[in-house]
């Protein structure tokens, strides 16, 4: 077993630590860390794992050989700077880091040192997008042309305990779930080469109508509705909408439409999903079976799949490089709205 690292347990963390600690028996958590001594002693206990331990600790302790990040969006890069230099591989919730430079660095420094680095999501490792992968190399819907992928709703005021990081830097739409659909599609097309894209912003200011921060005034900092256009490296052209400003829809999460027939991917955000096809010979929309596993949340089987590429010598498969590619073209279709023009990728090579 490979023993690992978790630091920050915060509302993600739970069904990190229940597969880590239940479903993959080639990880062992040695220890947890958080800012918050209680919270980690509390999640220490209800998993099991041995020790609560600082973050300087876990980095000094030789045992540990993966650390996996996840805190805030705002704490990545430092964290993950420091568990790379530490030397040990890292693993970080998404996105890999706010800023795009940062991004570089620790895929740099990962490199130089010998280490992997990888990042959320792992949704595309499990069942339905894994089938829907193969359905492409099979060529079912014969040469992918174009790929549509929305995410639309209306913000995390209503219902998350601490929304406020949603609206300030690193946050909005794009940058909270964009990684999921982004990350989906570059593993079924391949990378994007040149990018455009709107933005805007419906409400300068959000109220929070959970119960814990009720009536609390949140500012908004960032767009909260981005349209982006993507033409992928073999010629496929896509468009993605993420959105905090709409109350509801009946768009697709994501379709793939190719020369001979249209596929329907399951939500990305999830590892299973209903999967369904429509050929030029069919009259209507078919499901396919999704009989591959990992069909239920799966959260960390990057971190499984990363110690197995310790344990062979390979790259893992939600790769640092994917995780920056997926965070360029997040910034891309920011700085095209900005400049208004065309953002050429330059970190594009993801495996």
């Amino acid at each position: 077993m490979t023993k690992i690292g978790v630091v920050g347990c915060g509302k993600i963390s739970g069904i990190y630590l229940s597969n880590m600690t239940g479903v993959f028996d080639n990880l062992q958590i040695k220890a947890v860390c958080d800012l918050d001594s209680k919270r980690a002693e509390k999640a220490a206990e209800e998993y099991g794992i041995p020790k609560v331990m600082t973050l300087d600790e876990m980095l000094a302790d030789d045992e540990i050989k993966i650390v996996v990040n996840l805190t805030t969006p705002k704490s990545h890069y430092s964290i993950c700077k420091k568990a790379l230099l530490a030397g040990k591989h890292t693993h970080v919730e998404k996105p890999l880091c706010v800023e795009l430079s940062e991004g570089v660095d620790l895929i740099k420094t990962a490199e130089a040192r010998g280490l992997l680095i990888g990042g959320a999501p792992d949704t595309f490792l499990g069942a339905g997008i894994q089938t829907c992968m193969n359905l492409i190399k099979a060529g079912e819907i014969g040469k992918p042309v174009s790929a549509t992928a929305f995410m639309m709703g209306h913000g995390h005021e209503s219902w998350h305990p601490d929304p406020e990081f949603y609206y300030e830097k690193g946050g909005g739409p794009m940058f909270d779930m964009g990684p999921y659909y982004l990350t989906a599609l570059v593993s079924l097309l391949g990378s994007v080469k040149s990018v455009s894209g709107m933005t805007g912003m419906a409400f300068e200011e959000r109220t929070i109508t959970s119960k814990k921060k009720f009536g609390k005034k949140v500012k908004v900092e960032v767009p909260t509705h981005i349209t982006g256009l993507m033409e992928f490296e073999n010629g496929v052209l896509g468009n993605i909408i993420t959105s905090f400003d709409v109350w509801g829809h009946h768009m697709p999460r994501i379709e793939i439409h190719g020369t001979e027939g249209s596929l329907s991917v399951p939500d990305p955000n999830t590892f299973g999903g209903p999967v369904y096809i429509k050929t030029s010979n069919m009259k209507d929309w078919e499901e396919i079976p999704v009989v591959l596993p990992y069909g239920e949340n799966s959260r960390g089987i990057g971190v499984s799949d990363m110690a197995d590429a310790m344990q062979n010598g390979r790259s893992n498969k939600a790769s640092g490089r994917m995780a920056l590619h997926v965070l360029e073209l997040m910034h891309g279709f920011h700085i095209a709205a900005d400049q208004k023009k065309n953002y050429d990728t330059k970190y594009s090579d993801i495996y």
